[in-house]
């Protein structure tokens, strides 16, 4: 029997996460200052590349993915045929989930030196966001966590043996990276614990919402302004009819710009009984959405479709965005979600088909067998 987390035990040892924020934006700004002044300077570009992600992971600064941009073309001007370039594209270019593109960068930097471990990493987290060759990932993923020990292991890892619904051993994983965390970022823990509500919120076939809240309290607790636990935390209190802490919740992280905020909120007030204030943040969310879909569609496909089936009320454009999805990134949760969309939006055929994409890249896993997809029809495929 898995424990739930003791919220009377103290937080880990950590730099309290407001002050956390502020250091993390001012150092950002430095490294950009340096960035322009020198480029090609050793070490600076890849200290933005992991600032921006932070800023856009906890923050909902999303456009850290155009900042990122700027910072590759003005890399592949000043540095165009370096190994590091490389490797640097593709980084960026997987954390917008443009992989194929990632896989190409890669090959090049391969091509120019790069050393083997560091090409074999990227292409490790960009088969595991793509659900290849899943076996050897895992196999790797379990050597490197024993071997290091460390959370920055052991938390993909985690992540991987959700996705292959191994949800007790995902759980036992992830609170040995809590016990193995030696340094005092709390960015770092927050992760763990928002991997862990999502685990029991979102990902077990019967979610326990109670324990969900609980690990996302305390991402919150690490880091009060991060903003994708708040939206999560605030959908299991709006489920609980405390719409007023919903509401308080997430009114101080809607400046950060990210259209999930808006959207929520939306859900929020439409409970209160405030439907024109509803329509304003539905409406504030669907622009964002379109916006962010505009520059960086793969990125933001599946969020997206989410919000189009639910309060965006657009089945068409849920399913657009949910079929590029799993183009993109064919995994089970995303064949999954595809699916239930052309179920809802009236599409078996679409649906059908989709059910037999899954089997064939599925079929022979375990995860499969726990999946709805292993009782759906694919047999009405035209």
């Amino acid at each position: 029997m898995i424990e739930a987390p003791d919220l009377d035990a103290d937080l880990l040892p950590a730099t309290a996460g407001d002050i956390a924020v502020n250091n993390l934006k001012s150092a950002s700004e430095r490294s950009w200052s340096q960035f322009w002044q020198a480029p090609q300077r050793p070490g600076i570009a890849e200290y933005i590349v992991e600032q921006e992600h932070l800023k856009a992971q906890f923050l909902g600064d999303l456009e850290a993915l155009d900042r990122l941009d700027t910072l590759t073309g003005q890399l592949d001007r000043a540095d165009p045929q370096s190994m590091r370039t490389a490797l640097i594209d593709a980084q960026v270019a997987s954390m917008a989930h443009r992989f194929a593109d990632a896989r190409s960068c890669l090959e090049l930097a391969r091509s120019r030196g790069a050393l083997a471990s560091d090409v074999a990493r990227f292409s490790l987290s960009i088969d595991q966001a793509c659900g290849t060759e899943l076996e050897a990932v895992l196999a790797s993923r379990r050597q490197m966590a024993a071997k290091s020990g460390r959370l920055e292991d052991l938390v993909p890892l985690g992540a991987l043996l959700a996705d292959l619904r191994e949800f007790d051993e995902a759980d036992r994983i992830y609170r040995q990276a809590l016990r193995a965390y030696q340094d005092v970022s709390p960015f770092a823990p927050a992760w763990v614990c928002f991997q862990l509500g999502a685990l029991w919120g979102e990902l077990v076939p019967e979610p326990q919402m109670n324990r969900a809240a609980q690990w996302y309290r305390r991402a919150i607790g690490y880091v009060p302004s991060y903003v994708t636990a708040c939206v999560h935390l605030a959908e299991i209190l709006l489920s609980d009819g405390l719409t007023a802490d919903a509401r308080a919740l997430l009114t101080p992280v809607v400046s950060s710009g990210d259209p999930e905020v808006h959207w929520r909120l939306g859900d929020v007030v439409s409970a209160m009984g405030r439907p024109a204030d509803a329509d304003a943040h539905i409406d504030a969310a669907r622009s964002g959405f379109e916006r962010l879909l505009g520059r960086h569609l793969l990125a933001f496909a599946d969020h997206g479709a989410e919000f189009y089936i639910g309060s965006g009320n657009d089945t068409r454009r849920a399913l657009e965005l949910a079929t590029i999805n799993v183009a993109n990134r064919p995994t089970l949760r995303a064949f999954e979600q595809a699916h239930a969309i052309a179920v809802g939006a009236g599409q078996p055929h679409v649906a059908s088909r989709l059910c037999a994409d899954a089997r064939g890249h599925w079929g022979k896993t375990a995860a499969f067998g726990l999946s709805p997809l292993a009782t759906c029809r694919g047999d009405l495929v035209m």
